[in-house]
């Protein structure tokens, strides 16, 4: 059995996001990834069973990432309303500062191929943030609503900011974030 390589696992991992995001998942091949990586299509099978294992192996990676920064600085002694502007404010800085996994997992979540995938659930990397929006809806600061739901109105409108960002359609500064945090507290709360 061959030794596993930390960095050749990240190089295909890397090589697999860049690729997605030029070409989509229906043209990526083992072959293709493979070569981008600088390694053999027969090592790739060292580290994954199949394409299927190793997109399932990528998202949860991603979302791992994804989950750390945006839950970066979150404590019991902030309010609700600080625990939503902290989750806005760190999805955001994710978003400009990992472009590439950003594009990733937008496709990926609108893919068909993620209803195919046996994927973890990711639900427990957010679980503080979770845990906030619960108990603003006990206390009565949030509407009486889903949990995902509420969190929607505070992730979507960051992920549009940074969309017209990369469009050049207009910079994600202070004041559009502070916009989009105002109009998000005033959607979710009670």
């Amino acid at each position: 059995m061959r030794h596993k390589d930390e960095n050749k696992s990240e190089a295909i991992f890397q090589a697999t996001i860049d690729l997605l995001n030029e070409i989509g998942f229906s043209d990526i091949s083992m072959s293709k990834i493979a070569k981008r990586a600088n390694v053999s299509s027969a090592t790739i099978y060292v580290y994954f069973e199949n394409k299927e294992d190793m997109l399932g192996k990528l998202y949860s990676k991603v979302k791992g990432k994804m989950s750390e920064q945006m839950l970066a600085g979150l404590h019991s002694g902030l309010s609700t309303r600080q625990a939503c502007e902290l989750y806005m404010r760190n999805s955001l800085r994710f978003i400009l500062e990992n472009k590439a996994y950003f594009l990733f997992l937008d496709q990926f979540l609108t893919s068909p191929l993620i209803g195919k995938l046996a994927l973890e659930d990711t639900t427990a990397m957010f679980a503080p943030l979770y845990e906030f929006i619960e108990k603003g809806k006990q206390s009565g600061e949030l509407k009486p609503l889903e949990t995902v739901f509420l969190l929607t109105y505070c992730y979507f409108p960051v992920t549009q900011l940074a969309k017209a960002h990369f469009k050049g359609q207009f910079e994600a500064n202070e004041e559009r974030l502070q916009e989009m945090i105002a109009m998000s507290w005033d959607a979710i709360r009670a």
